[in-house]
């Protein structure tokens, strides 16, 4: 029997996994035209066609807005920005409470608090790692406004009980969709559920514009704004014709590129290609990972999961061993992976002592404390296994390595007792 690698034996892999993400031919002609066209960003801050961006910033948005069916998508240069302006966009005032998952990037929650705005946060599935409708409830507030459920690793959230509770409180939903472009539930595009949806474009996501975002949606008010917070908060005047710098409200220069829109335009083109390998890569590992008593990955039927990342649970119980010791192990074998995803956001400084600025003039009762949350706190703690490399070029024969460091791993488990 192979000692194991943290011990001192051969690692299972000594070469590293292929490099993310694929840059073709398209996408390099796409930069290309932009370059020879002397034209790397063209927002103007006069009436025209170019007030709203230059030629590949319109394309790449009329492209994005048709493939998710929507009426609107408006490029940023992050998803932080573009979750910002939604939740300037969908009328979030100073004060207000927005309910949002602890297990998440930072910007979910720092969205409402760059806009003054509260983080309440509520607790999720122990199976998918969601948002958890059944705890709405104990959050709510009336100071709550809103809710941005995130779609978390590429698996929906349970849409039809959020929108239900929505609806019932009258709040508006921004989906966060920032890890599941292309994903569905149940056959609807995410994103187009709530009252909006935003998309990251960051290199390491299914697609990618290098950094970016992109924010979707049906409402026409929701869209406006959007494209003012991300312009200085500029309006034009239509009988205006020379160059205008009238605000209408706080903006800030969220704008993409015209190379990263060039970027983004070959990218989403290959989206469903990306997407359906990373499909098969998981289905394999999933249907591995699930033969091992002690691990489990979820995937619910009517979710089109699109695996960002590859995410299971670990039973320290069933296994004997620790699940920070089994990500050591399996990191030492040569195949990347965290124990985790990040620390619940509410454990951080910034809420512990309420450092921003929003908290000045909040008149609500929400603390952030250690057990606020439980079944986050355990799975970050001791459950959730990522591992990030189930992505394209990636084949099954990496997948079929992972398998092997890991029942390298349990038949070797009582030595790491």
């Amino acid at each position: 029997m192979d000692e194991l690698a943290i011990l001192g034996g051969k690692k299972v892999r000594e070469i590293p996994f292929p490099k993310h993400p694929i840059i073709g031919e398209e996408e390099k002609n796409q930069i290309l035209e932009v370059l020879e066209s002397g034209n790397l960003s063209t927002f103007v801050a006069a009436p025209g066609e170019n007030f709203l961006g230059g030629k590949k910033i319109r394309e790449f948005e009329e492209k994005f807005a048709k493939k998710f069916g929507t009426k609107f998508a408006i490029a940023f240069n992050s998803a932080s920005s573009a979750l910002h302006a939604a939740v300037v966009s969908v009328g979030i005032n100073p004060g207000d409470e927005v309910i949002v998952p602890p297990y998440t990037f930072t910007s979910t929650a720092t969205s409402a608090l760059m806009h003054n705005a509260i983080p309440a946060f509520c607790d999720v599935k122990e199976d998918t790692f969601c948002l958890d409708p059944s705890k709405l409830l104990s959050v709510y507030s009336n100071l709550s406004k809103a809710i941005i459920p995130v779609h978390l690793f590429g698996h929906a959230c349970d849409m039809d009980e959020i929108m239900e509770f929505a609806k019932k409180k009258n709040l508006k939903v921004i989906e966060d969709c920032a890890q599941s472009p292309g994903g569905k539930y149940k056959n609807q595009n995410l994103g187009t559920i709530g009252d909006c949806g935003i998309f990251s474009l960051q290199e390491t996501k299914n697609m990618t514009t290098g950094e970016g975002g992109m924010l979707i949606t049906n409402d026409e008010n929701i869209a406006r704004t959007a494209q003012m917070v991300r312009n200085h908060g500029e309006m034009i005047i239509p009988s205006q014709k020379s160059r205008s710098y009238v605000s209408e409200f706080l903006g800030w220069g969220y704008r993409m590129t015209e190379i990263e829109a060039a970027l983004g335009i070959a990218q989403l083109s290959k989206l469903d290609f990306f997407n359906n390998e990373r499909i098969k890569l998981a289905e394999y590992l999933s249907s591995e990972i699930n033969k091992i008593e002690g691990l489990k990955h979820v995937k619910y039927n009517f979710v089109k999961h699109v695996y960002y990342v590859f995410a299971f649970s670990f039973d320290e119980d069933k296994i004997g061993i620790s699940r920070n010791k089994f990500c050591k192990s399996l990191n030492a074998e040569g195949i990347p992976c965290g124990a985790g995803y990040v620390k619940p956001l509410y454990l951080n400084p910034l809420y512990l002592e309420k450092r921003s600025f929003a908290f000045k003039h909040y008149t609500g009762n929400l603390e952030y404390f250690k057990g606020l949350c439980p079944v986050t706190e355990k799975l970050h703690e001791e459950q959730v296994v990522t591992i990030a490399i189930v992505r394209p070029p990636a084949t099954i024969d990496d997948m079929k390595d992972i398998i092997l460091a890991v029942k390298k791993i349990f038949n070797n488990k009582e030595k790491l007792k």
